[in-house]
């Protein structure tokens, strides 16, 4: 990390329960809050967000320019690190394109059956969002 620290440089980490993805560093990080993308750039203000499904956009650094899936955990934002830890996260090439897309027709079965039940209509939307996501970052279109 004392590396880059002196480069100006983010420390990146990515972990998820099972494996750690990336220990690197980077010049930019985008992120996929649970309240929209926000961007980490070295010296940022420190900030603890929850995380929602999308891309992880690594820019410069060690890392070069790489994406990773994410979906639901949380982020730790420092001046010098950025800590992600994600109950899912995989390289686009790692997603079930068929799994997503069965999980997307799930999610929108599940909506349609929700009646008037909010917490049934909230766990369609979560697997729906996940889905598109996955789809999209399988795609390249994320």
């Amino acid at each position: 990390m004392a590396e880059g620290i002196q480069n100006g440089l983010l420390a990146v980490r990515l972990v998820t329960p099972d494996r750690v993805l990336l220990d690197a560093t980077a010049e930019a990080v985008e992120l996929p809050s649970a309240a929209g993308y926000l961007e980490a750039l070295y010296g940022a203000a420190p900030l603890l967000a929850e995380l929602g499904a999308g891309e992880v956009r690594l820019h410069g650094g060690t890392s070069g320019d790489q994406k990773f899936f994410v979906a639901w955990g949380f982020v730790e934002v420092l001046p010098e690190r950025v800590t992600i830890l994600a109950e899912t996260a995989m390289h686009p090439d790692e997603i079930d394109r068929a799994g997503a897309v069965a999980d997307l027709a799930l999610g929108h079965k599940m909506w349609a059956e929700a009646g008037d039940d909010g917490a049934k209509y909230d766990e369609a939307n979560e697997i729906t969002r996940k889905a598109e996501e996955e789809i999209a970052s399988a795609d390249g279109k994320s």
